[in-house]
């Protein structure tokens, strides 16, 4: 019996076709927009998905419809089992990709030439050593440029992910985008989103009209060209005249994607989130493990999403923590 497709549309028409997949909680750096300062309470290891959990709760995904998958974390490259879980995965014969803050990269190039894991989504929220370690409070920026290189240079589809903070990473949008002059990358910068414990505040934010607005400082409205958004889009993507690369803006707080979004979101403890700001969950792990059927569940998860972020159409009740705040920390939902 062929599988139905429809269960993966909800009551407003979207197709979820992506599936991002979280493999673990835990991550070599402490971002403070993702980590909170005083860590966050892991899952036991007995309550995550095995590669073999991961590979068969996926498959039901495909067979309903799913063709794109993007691994994420924590940071996916500290699953000892990273190897295993990809090669399961490639079986699937869907697009495979993958978010990595780059420090084990080099560790792991030869797997994802391998199952054709060419598009890199790289998080790096600054080009200078001293601010890397503030908001990271670690020491590895130069392990991460040289690998972003690495990537480049073995023809990786590389997007660099720039989370802007205002007070701390403003003053480099332009310096980012002069990365694109001369490097075939992509970089996006993303706002700064509400999450548990990451003392979100939108005053913190900077908003697509700022990054154009400090963007016209330094180049003129003819050099900066808004390119066609792709089908599905997250960032809305523009291109400096004659440089090689692109950068884009996602915003999803003052102007957000909603009407296209296709993405639904599995965490490294089974559970699926049918939107990154949503507070409610879906256990398909414990089913899964008692031999259920997980089809239905799914279904349900997909329907019951909103039709703008879990719910908070307005920039205010984005302002109210009693609507956020009970969600999940990022680095334990998956980027």
């Amino acid at each position: 019996m062929i599988p139905s497709k429809t269960i993966l549309t909800d009551d407003f028409g979207r197709k979820h076709n992506y599936l991002r997949i979280s493999l673990l909680e835990k991550c070599n750096l402490r971002c403070t927009y993702c980590m909170p300062v005083d860590g966050i309470a892991l899952s036991p290891k007995a309550s995550l998905m095995t590669a073999d959990e991961i590979f068969s709760i996926a498959r039901t995904f495909v067979q309903n419809g799913v063709d794109k998958i993007r691994l994420t974390g924590g940071e996916p490259l500290l699953r000892k089992d990273f190897p295993e879980i990809v090669s399961k995965l490639a079986k699937l014969e869907v697009a495979l990709s993958i978010t990595t803050n780059g420090i084990l990269v080099d560790r792991h190039i030869d797997v994802l030439k391998q199952y054709k894991i060419n598009k890199i989504n790289l998080s790096l929220d600054t080009l200078i050593a001293s601010k890397f370690h503030h908001i990271t409070l670690r020491n590895q920026f130069e392990k991460v440029i040289d690998n972003l290189h690495l990537l480049l240079n073995n023809g990786f589809k590389v997007k660099v992910n720039v989370v802007l903070i205002k007070g701390f990473n403003e003053n480099e949008i332009v310096d980012f985008v002069k990365l694109t002059q001369y490097l075939p990358l992509s970089v996006r910068f993303i706002e700064f989103m509400p999450f548990a414990g990451n003392e979100w505040d939108r005053s913190k934010m900077i908003s697509q009209s700022d990054i154009l607005s400090e963007l016209e400082k330094t180049f003129s409205s003819e050099e900066i060209k808004k390119l066609e958004d792709e089908k599905n889009f997250t960032a809305r993507t523009y291109k400096i005249k004659n440089f090689q690369g692109d950068f884009g803006i996602i915003s999803s707080i003052t102007n957000p994607f909603c009407d296209g979004c296709n993405r639904i979101r599995l965490t490294a403890n089974g559970k699926i989130k049918n939107c990154l700001f949503s507070n409610s969950e879906t256990d398909l792990l414990t089913p899964f493990r008692n031999r259920e059927s997980i089809t239905n569940l799914i279904s349900d998860a997909v329907k019951s999403k909103k039709k703008v972020r879990a719910g908070m159409i307005t920039l205010e009740e984005m302002d109210d923590p009693k609507l956020h705040f009970d969600n999940r920390s990022m680095i334990a939902i998956g980027g």
